[in-house]
């Protein structure tokens, strides 16, 4: 891409001459007068270097010390950083977006034990309900600053972001004793995709279950797009150029809606776990599905029978089926020893009870099956439905939802490329494949669903490449700030 800074007004490094650069075997430093007057006429950004960039898909280490004890396993470090081979400015701050959820940590660092130019983009994530433990990761880099990118632990600044950039500004300043740079949210999530979609290979691709991971190349003409962004909730984004967008839409059933109910009713503790489990779950044994109501497809409006017609529309009737049963059996059948039990502690306690007759008038005698028989039906009715299979089913009834929300508003508003983001996804292919093929159900084909391996990270890097040098500027100050 041409120029001194892509589209959403994200300064890059000037590309060096190929020729010159092989020539000397170093990249060159000084500066014309041309370039110091496009840093004065587009202030506030962090010129980085992104030639050859690439991510590192091989499982080596990361190019940072291993993680503070503090974090515990609290944290998840994204294995897919961003190598910047050619970047050599020191790079004093990092950049944190804190979403109601998960707070998301980019930093730059030097590739460790090497003298190789050049340096890596790395991607951490925490629960923000240990927001602290996210605070003392940024202090352990503050600590290692001058290992990691050769500036001063004091030059060390936080570009934050999200809803929790207010929450917790006053408890990062005193913990970090830096200063804080609170930038708007939605700004930095166009930022940050806008850099993804033109500057790194291999980071955008489409999804299906014949094609599963199709890379699109980097494109200079991205313009006009749709942002979906799926965090605890979810936004929906029109964006008409760099840094033009508006938000037209969302919708309050997002990821936290999926974390909170699947709390409620499975035993993970844990979002990736919820994840894992809708994996391996079936969402038949949950939902009603067309072929449940019609005993075949409903080709006539191009429904498959395998097409959820009612998610968790299979409950209830076999609750009540369960609840049938259970009275059929007396509330005991199969050795149910648990009742049985029950039964005989009612017993015990009716006995001891029996030398006071006042407690025995306040305490009717309640009819013996009564509570076994209730018990056995919940039994039974759970018994029916696995924690897999309920995760399955949520998780694909919000994602339809939002697949046909963005749908619509693309529809109203004339867009065909859709971009999903947000830490929602995480490259679940149940998640990319309900959405993808709403999309493509709906708009029958014309329109397309682009998801990122860095969905997650919008915010966070697009609070990073805001960052502005403290002399930004000032002529002497460009060369300092490479």
């Amino acid at each position: 891409m041409s120029g001194d800074h892509y589209q959403a007004e994200v300064a890059i490094e000037d590309r060096e001459d190929d020729a010159t650069q092989q020539a000397t075997g170093r990249p060159r430093t000084m500066t014309s007068t041309a370039e110091i007057d496009s840093t004065i006429t587009h202030p506030g950004s962090v010129r980085i270097n992104v030639k050859g960039a690439f991510i590192v898909d091989t499982p080596e280490q990361p190019g940072t010390p291993a993680n503070p004890s503090g974090s515990g396993g609290n944290s998840y470090h994204e294995t897919k950083d961003i190598r910047l081979p050619n970047h050599t400015a020191i790079i004093s701050h990092i950049a944190v977006d804190i979403g109601g959820s998960l707070a998301k940590l980019v930093y730059f660092s030097r590739e460790a034990h090497s003298t190789d130019p050049g340096g890596r983009l790395n991607f951490q994530s925490f629960e923000t309900d240990r927001v602290d433990d996210c605070i003392e990761f940024m202090r352990h880099l503050k600590d290692k600053q001058l290992a990691l990118n050769g500036s001063k632990p004091g030059e060390l600044c936080v570009m934050a972001t999200g809803g929790g950039a207010y929450k917790y500004y006053d408890r990062i300043r005193q913990r970090l004793d830096v200063d804080v740079l609170r930038e708007d949210e939605m700004e930095c999530l166009i930022i940050g995709l806008d850099f993804f979609i033109t500057e790194i290979p291999r980071e955008v691709f489409t999804y299906s279950e014949t094609d599963p991971m199709h890379f699109a190349s980097p494109n200079a003409n991205i313009y006009p797009y749709m942002l979906v962004n799926i965090g605890s909730g979810v936004s929906i984004l029109k964006v008409s150029g760099p840094r033009t967008y508006e938000r037209v839409g969302g919708t309050s059933l997002g990821g936290g809606t999926l974390w909170g109910i699947l709390s409620l009713l499975t035993p993970a503790e844990s979002f990736d776990e919820m994840l894992d489990m809708a994996a391996h779950g079936d969402n038949a044994k949950v939902d009603m599905l067309v072929g449940d109501i019609y005993g075949t497809d409903y080709g006539k409006i191009g429904l498959k029978s395998t097409t959820i017609a009612s998610s968790f529309g299979k409950v209830f009737r076999m609750k009540r089926e369960a609840e049938n049963e259970a009275e059929d059996t007396g509330g005991l059948s199969n050795g149910d020893d648990q009742n049985r039990r029950q039964e005989q502690q009612t017993s015990q306690q009716t006995s001891d009870q029996a030398t006071s007759t006042q407690a025995q008038a306040q305490q009717p005698q309640q009819p013996p099956q009564a509570r076994p028989t209730s018990s056995r039906a919940s039994e039974l009715a759970r018994s029916r439905f696995s924690s897999a299979d309920i995760s399955r089913s949520l998780l694909y009834a919000i994602s339809n939802n939002i697949g046909q929300i963005s749908y619509l508003q693309s529809q109203v508003h004339g867009l065909s490329r859709i971009y999903f983001g947000g830490s929602f996804i995480r490259g679940h292919p149940q998640t990319m494949n309900t959405l993808s093929y709403a999309i493509k159900f709906w708009s029958k084909g014309e329109k397309q669903a682009y998801f990122l391996r860095h969905e997650g990270y919008l915010g966070a890097v697009g609070a990073f490449l805001k960052h502005q040098p403290r002399n930004w500027g000032r002529r002497s100050s460009f060369e300092t700030a490479r």
